[in-house]
């Protein structure tokens, strides 16, 4: 085993004799049939990116139901955020579990086809059980995690545990990694193309903070780093023609002047990934997307193709040299392709993001996990996703990662992307959360190694 997938050293900070009782006394609260119920009533509320209020409002209504303080913060026309706490006494530090309602996919069968195909029944917004799984749209990304993070605030407050610090439970508006931009033929603008964090920043802005936070994006082990990226737009020109003259034209198809570009790119992306593997975070690319041509009119020979493609980066890379690497490569396609004519853009940019595994909540969570699976955690490699952990670490807030995750299988048996979320993985991570809770809520500041809160003076 290699250093970096070696677990980290977990420092042990046991629990008192009242903090196991209270332990006990708040997993015995946790409800899976409600737990289950609660994820696939999430599931069964539409929440594409920028129409979220719905859901927002149906999980403040929840969570008031069950004795947490919540409200709805209003963004604007169909986007809200929902916050739900236990508010401590002051004397510990506050905890935010945070997570999103926005779906990866629209649910709209017509919009979803360039990237799925026909319509899988997992990618709807109907709720329903299988193999132990919950599936339907947002059952993975992230409904099951956000009802487990409710789940855990609300079995604290059932079981009365009297904390020092607050917990909360946030559910964000906008994560799924989108933005806007002009393409080719259409332009993609307004609040269903407003992501990459744009609700948690929002929540952040407007007063809503804490000295830790658990983001509960799916991946049942703990995580500290994550990536960030950079979208680059890469426009190739060609010379216009028809099919019926193509013999006495001059013929530069852009479509075929672009696999240059693709081939040369996706060599480039296999060095890059080697070079920039460094910690737990192996960043990755892809070309996700292409505009050309008429698809009514094939024999129309289009002179312009764009390309559009995301590139990882690690949290320890800056991206203006992430961008220079890119300049670099197409400059080296270029000149290995004598003609060839294309420009390019980067048109989003996001830091990736690391908290200092030694750090309390880190720690943590840590022995959260292990305490609740009985065995040693170790590292998660290669990995290159991205959440609003950076959005909270950019507001200086140490994070970690923790969450449950499902599983879907094609007929091959090979793993495939899609929505599910594991109930028993639900199950135990509500135990992790309320855990987490426990230890860190019911402290002091001092215990977790904060400095002691000072009198508030006014001027």
């Amino acid at each position: 085993m290699s250093p970096e997938q070696e677990s980290v050293l977990v420092k042990p900070v046991p629990l008192s004799a009242q903090q196991r009782e209270w332990l006990e006394k708040a997993w015995a609260q946790i409800d899976r049939e409600r737990l289950t119920r609660l994820a696939m009533d999430m599931v069964n509320i539409p929440s594409r990116t920028g129409e979220e209020a719905d859901l927002a409002r149906f999980m403040v209504d929840y969570m008031n139901g069950v004795g947490l303080e919540a409200f709805y913060q209003h963004i604007e026309e169909r986007r809200g955020n929902a916050i739900g706490m236990i508010r401590g006494s002051g004397e510990g530090p506050d905890l935010l579990f945070n997570g999103h309602m926005d779906t990866s996919w629209t649910g709209v069968a017509e919009e979803d086809y360039p990237l799925t195909g026909p319509q899988r029944r997992d990618l709807k917004s109907e709720a329903y059980l299988e193999d132990g799984n919950i599936r339907g749209l947002g059952a993975g990304n992230m409904k099951g995690p956000d009802a487990c993070s409710v789940m855990a605030v609300e079995a604290v407050k059932r079981a009365g545990i009297p904390l020092k610090g607050t917990a909360m439970a946030t559910l964000v508006s906008g994560e799924i990694e989108k933005c806007q931009v002009q393409g080719a033929v259409r332009s993609y603008m307004g609040r269903h193309y407003m992501g990459e964090g744009i609700g948690c920043e929002f929540m952040l802005l407007h007063g809503i903070r804490s000295d830790y936070a658990i983001n509960v994006e799916p991946g049942y082990q703990v995580i500290w780093e994550d990536s960030g990226l950079c979208w680059f737009k890469v426009q190739i020109k060609g010379v216009m023609g028809y099919v019926g003259t193509k013999g006495g034209d001059i013929y530069r198809n852009a479509i075929v002047e672009a696999t240059k570009v693709i081939n040369g790119l996706e060599e480039w992306g296999q060095g890059y990934t080697k070079r920039h593997h460094k910690g737990l975070t192996q960043p990755q690319m892809a070309i996700g997307a292409i505009e050309a041509g008429w698809p009514y009119k094939p024999g129309m020979i289009p002179g312009i193709c764009n390309i559009y493609m995301d590139v990882r980066t690690n949290p320890r890379d800056e991206l203006m040299e992430v961008k220079r690497e890119f300049g670099e490569a197409i400059q080296r396609i270029k000149g290995t392709n004598p003609g060839l004519e294309c420009d390019w853009d980067m048109y989003l940019s996001d830091p990736g993001s690391m908290t200092d595994p030694n750090n309390w909540i880190v720690q943590s969570v840590i022995r959260a996990w292990e305490h609740v699976e009985g065995k040693k955690h170790v590292n998660v490699l290669g990995r290159s996703g991205s959440s609003d952990t950076n959005v909270t670490r950019r507001w200086g807030i140490p994070t970690a990662r923790l969450g449950p995750h499902g599983s879907i299988r094609e007929p091959s048996g090979r793993r495939s992307y899609g929505e599910a979320c594991d109930i028993d993985l639900m199950y135990r991570a509500t135990k992790c959360y309320v855990y987490a809770i426990i230890d860190t809520c019911t402290r002091t500041r001092e215990e977790v190694g904060l400095p002691r809160p000072g009198p508030i003076v006014n001027p």
